[in-house]
């Protein structure tokens, strides 16, 4: 008996010794969770026997138990390096369509070739669908969908208004605006551009000419002319009561004498059609010729309230100072190239474009475990679900007991290199004790089979 307690005591240390070499070997293995080897004596009497007498018959291994315990944070320069602070693990998919879901705290993902985020060993990682306010539209495991980042905004935006804040000089000569030609900066005291975007997200400069008409006797304002062109093509404005010389109509802005906008004419500032020929002027304007959208139209706001009561100090002036633009925006956008991805601490995934814009992708699903200890390990720093360990609840990060997500960061394996080597030497005294036991049995045998 005394062999085969003392051979459970090598089989013991020797397992004590594996599970101790395992974390030492993993120790710079991102989301790796050490392992505890439990063990537990044997002991077993029968009915009858007496107990006060009975040895124990040696020792066997329980449990080979992971430990769940954070690691430490390495931070990376990737945004795509993901470590959760808390509870809670990542979802993966072998594949797009798979619902054979695992689980890691590995968060070392990089994008594919078809720009879907996925970790080194090609899983794909699981996110909620969101709204275009970035909020989640389902937190169900079943509703997750692998994270995708697209390389492009989608659809540009057309310009649709222009707005201006200015100040036009009051000592400005006048000029007539019959006289008027853009090729010849003498026939018009200022000018200024900004680019502006068709259906198709092109580009194109658009050009505002002031013309001062003077004082006019009827109401006692001052009298300004605009003029509009793109891309050196000048266009209409619609109902604009003031015609150049070559038959653009404008339109017609008034200052009181005290330099405040007073009104505009038309009442709403629009350009006429920029990508069709009309018959409002000759000879026929075409500004965009590539095949966009040739109804689009372009609103130039300047800011008149007409409300006299209501001034806005934003509105354009004519004071006795020089010509300045204060302010020049459109709302059109171009077709955007994809620059950056940030990812929030409750793991949403927001990617940036070149147009300047940025929209919600996904959020990254969070899952987690009644009994952590009950999930069964695979390779790769991976576990999936058992009965031991309850069923897979996911969340959202930062919501209930789920943790965060730090983005450019990396858990380290939870081992304690110091700890190990002590437990590999107690490991290593255990087995010397046990086959030394061994050893002396074998001596009490041999010298029995030796008697005469």
């Amino acid at each position: 008996m005394s062999f085969n307690i003392a051979l459970s005591g090598v089989a013991a240390a020797q397992k004590d010794l594996d599970v101790t070499a395992n974390n030492i070997a993993n120790v710079n293995t991102v989301g790796f969770k050490e392992s505890r080897a439990e063990f537990g004596d044997v002991y077993a009497a029968s009915l009858l026997a007496g107990s006060r007498t009975k040895v124990g018959d040696g020792v066997l291994t329980q449990e080979v138990a992971q430990q769940f315990h954070q690691g430490s944070l390495q931070f990376t320069n990737s945004a795509l390096d993901l470590a959760i602070t808390g509870t809670g693990y990542f979802a993966l998919a072998s594949d797009p369509s798979s619902n054979d879901y695992t689980y890691t705290r590995a968060g070392q993902f990089k994008l594919n070739d078809d720009n879907f985020i996925v970790n080194s060993s090609g899983d794909h990682l699981m996110g909620f669908p969101v709204n275009d306010d970035g909020t989640s539209s389902s937190t169900a495991l079943s509703t997750t969908e692998p994270t995708r980042i697209p390389d492009s905004s989608g659809s540009p935006k057309q310009t649709e208004i222009v707005d201006i804040k200015m100040n036009l000089p009051a000592g400005a000569e006048d000029n007539p605006i019959a006289d008027f030609d853009p090729d010849d900066p003498e026939t018009y005291n200022n000018a200024t551009s900004i680019t502006v975007y068709d259906s198709l997200g092109e580009s194109h400069v658009m050009t505002y000419y002031f013309v001062k008409e003077g004082l006019q006797a009827d109401d006692g304002n001052t009298d300004w002319a605009v003029f509009a062109s793109v891309d050196d093509v000048m266009v209409d404005i619609e109902g604009g009561p003031a015609t150049s010389g070559g038959g653009t109509l404008g339109a017609r802005l008034s200052f009181n004498s005290s330099g405040n906008f007073a009104d505009q004419v038309p009442a709403t500032i629009q350009t006429f059609p920029l990508g069709t020929a009309n018959t409002l002027s000759l000879p026929p304007q075409n500004a965009i010729t590539n095949g966009a959208n040739g109804n689009q139209r372009v609103t130039i706001d300047f800011n008149f309230d007409s409300d006299p009561l209501s001034q806005s100090l934003n509105e354009p002036t004519q004071f006795a100072s020089g010509f300045e633009v204060t302010a020049l925006e459109q709302d059109g956008l171009a077709v955007g190239r994809l620059v950056g991805i940030d990812i929030d601490a409750d793991g949403l995934i927001r990617a940036s474009f070149s147009n300047g814009t940025s929209e919600p992708i996904s959020r990254v699903a969070l899952v987690r475990f009644s009994n952590d200890q009950g999930l069964t390990q695979v390779s790769n720093t991976k576990w999936k679900e058992s009965i031991a360990s309850g069923e897979a609840l996911a969340g959202e990060a930062t919501t209930g007991t789920f943790g965060e997500i730090n983005s450019s960061a990396l858990e380290q394996a939870n081992v304690n290199l110091t700890t190990e080597l002590i437990d590999m030497i107690i490991a290593q005294r255990n087995f010397q004790a046990n086959s030394r036991a061994l050893e002396v049995n074998n001596s009490l045998n041999q010298t029995i089979l030796n008697i005469r």
